[in-house]
């Protein structure tokens, strides 16, 4: 097991050939967020500098990526001018650490949704929604040669997650069928970020620093970062004029992505990945409650989560009946 003690004495053998220097390990620490995945915060000291690193630890599964393939898709993103952090190592091995493990440069900023949207004006706003778009664009233009991301109908997932919980509603049901009914031609394959969101986005003075949390990592359509940018959840409270992660409206998001990629996007299609995603989360919701219920892991948290699986099926009624787009 993975603790602060094991990572003093275990990390100097894994950083010393990275760093090219003895290493000593300080000030190690965990750090919040992390649903599935244990993250450390700490000081690497070399005889000649001090750098701060995070490690990230944990298993693959079904969904979620393995350490190696999330720091595959990190580089091939950077690579492509996407802001992220620089991944020094990852070992989908237990060995070294008993886990899966990645370590990559600490990245200064904040990542607390409410706290950001907090201290921006409009003017700030519009260039965070910007740059979170130049972001994207960035990312599906990565190269995936040699990534290894898996290839993902969401459609096809999600009716599988909702059938393994043994339990739906009649909006869940009518929103599946309408998504089968009314499916887009697919886009090209792109590598797509899976969890593109407030909260998984260090902001540091109102500038774009990095995009974390490559756990959902896949190749697949591109209009799947830009819906689940948009729906209600990552909005935090904003009015919906903010519909786009609350910092703005999607249609002013949408054209600074097209802008960035060159591509358009279609409205319909990108209507059809809204419902998606909007299903998506409510499925999320309904799983978070069953941990909770379940007893595999007491959370008032958890439970909390499960009761919003009513707002995603409200917002999945206003979705299946207005073709706007805010």
């Amino acid at each position: 097991m993975i603790n602060a003690d094991s990572l003093r004495i275990s990390l100097p053998a894994i950083l010393e050939p990275v760093l090219g220097d003895p290493v000593t390990i300080e000030d190690v620490q965990t750090v919040s967020g992390g649903a599935r995945r244990g993250i450390w915060s700490l000081l690497a000291r070399t005889p000649g500098a001090r750098r701060r690193l995070i490690l990230r630890s944990g298993h693959p599964d079904e969904l979620h990526a393995g350490m190696e393939l999330e720091a595959r898709a990190q580089w091939a993103a950077g690579a492509a001018g996407a802001v992220v952090p620089h991944v020094l190592i990852a070992d989908g091995s237990p060995d070294a650490l008993s886990e899966p493990y990645l370590i990559c440069d600490q990245i200064a900023g904040e990542t607390i949704a409410r706290k950001i949207l907090r201290g921006l004006d409009d003017e700030a706003r519009a260039g965070l929604l910007r740059q979170c778009a130049q972001a994207l664009a960035a990312i599906h233009r990565a190269d995936t040669t040699g990534i290894g991301a898996p290839h993902r109908d969401q459609l096809v997932t999600w009716r599988a997650q909702l059938d393994d919980l043994g339990t739906t509603t009649a909006t869940f049901e009518w929103a599946l069928r309408w998504l089968v009914a009314n499916r887009p031609e697919p886009a090209p394959a792109r590598l797509v970020h899976g969890d593109f969101r407030m909260g998984n986005l260090i902001v540091d003075g109102g500038r774009l620093a990095a995009v974390l949390d490559w756990e959902l990592v896949h190749i697949g359509d591109f209009h799947d970062d830009l819906a689940w940018f948009c729906i209600r959840a990552w909005r935090y409270g904003a009015p919906s004029r903010f519909g786009a992660g609350g910092l703005g409206g999607i249609q002013a998001f949408l054209q600074g992505y097209e802008d960035a990629a060159g591509v358009r996007v279609d409205r319909d299609t990108m209507r059809w990945w809204l419902v998606m995603s909007t299903l998506r989360w409510g499925i999320i919701c309904c799983q978070q409650a069953q941990r909770h219920l379940s007893g595999q892991s007491r959370s008032i948290e958890l439970a909390a989560i499960g009761r919003r699986v009513c707002e995603t099926e409200w917002d999945l009624l206003e979705l299946l009946d207005d073709r706007r787009i805010a």
